[in-house]
């Protein structure tokens, strides 16, 4: 006697699939890739350091001084950087078909792209660590331990809308791609953004289109801790792309079931 299958009467797991060990094995897979580690560890530093210690990085700036301000954006942009490629992987899982694979689960999109996420934002840690260390190596930067610790713990976080942003860019391009995507995009959104040159060198017009740019908000809040400046537009703009990539990213995977 045969019986059928009936699809509704799949239980549908707690927590839409969130699953640890899914977690562990995507972070393991990319500490293994000696690429991703040496990108993840030198080339944010490697950042810093073609700054060099310029003319008025002593000067004041907050609680700190101007080479703790350079500090705290460069930290960010390799954070950003690293969690945008990070989340970007997914491109070569659709290439391989195993998005297809995902769809016949019962993972909710939203939760497989918090995993990606909570994965890139280590690897993130690690960048903003490898800024710190040589940061303090250096011996230019100059803050108090807690506003020191403090623009770390703030950048950390502010790399989940680009780990998200790495993620919907995965799905939207193919996977030889997304990289050239990401890389000059977002130093073209880091020089707009505030995050290599300070807003207030650039003209008025230009200051109002970086209001809007996905790098400005969370700039504005990676340096709040040494600035003690947060307009609640900043933050406005920071939580609103956020949503907007997380959304995408969970929009292109529900609808992703094609191989590519």
């Amino acid at each position: 006697m045969s019986t059928t299958f009936d699809p509704a009467a799949r239980r549908v797991p707690p927590m839409g699939g969130f699953n640890l060990t899914v977690l562990a094995i995507e972070l393991r897979r990319m500490l293994r890739n000696r690429r991703t580690i040496i990108f993840t560890l030198v080339f944010p530093a490697a950042m810093l350091l073609a700054f060099g210690g310029q003319q008025g990085w002593d000067e004041r700036a907050g609680s700190g001084n101007v080479a703790a301000y350079i500090l705290a954006s460069m930290a960010l942009y390799g954070a950003a950087l690293t969690a945008a490629a990070g989340g970007s992987m997914v491109a070569l899982e659709r290439s391989l078909g195993w998005s297809r694979q995902l769809r016949l689960t019962p993972l909710n999109p939203v939760v497989y792209i918090l995993m990606k996420a909570l994965v890139a934002l280590v690897m993130g840690a690690l960048a903003v660590a490898s800024v710190n260390v040589v940061g303090a190596a250096q011996g230019k930067a100059e803050m108090p331990v807690h506003v020191w610790v403090g623009c770390a713990v703030v950048t950390l976080f502010c790399t989940l809308t680009f780990a998200a942003l790495g993620v919907f860019v995965g799905y939207v391009v193919p996977g030889e791609n997304a990289m050239q995507v990401l890389g000059p995009g977002l130093a073209l959104l880091s020089f707009l953004g505030g995050v290599f040159i300070p807003l207030d060198d650039y003209s008025e017009m230009v200051r109002h289109i970086a209001y809007w740019t996905p790098m400005y908000g969370v700039a504005e809040i990676a340096r709040w801790p040494l600035t003690h400046e947060l307009p609640w537009f900043a933050v406005a703009n920071a939580v609103a792309w956020f949503a907007v990539f997380v959304a995408g990213a969970a929009w292109r995977m529900s609808k992703d079931t094609a191989r590519v």
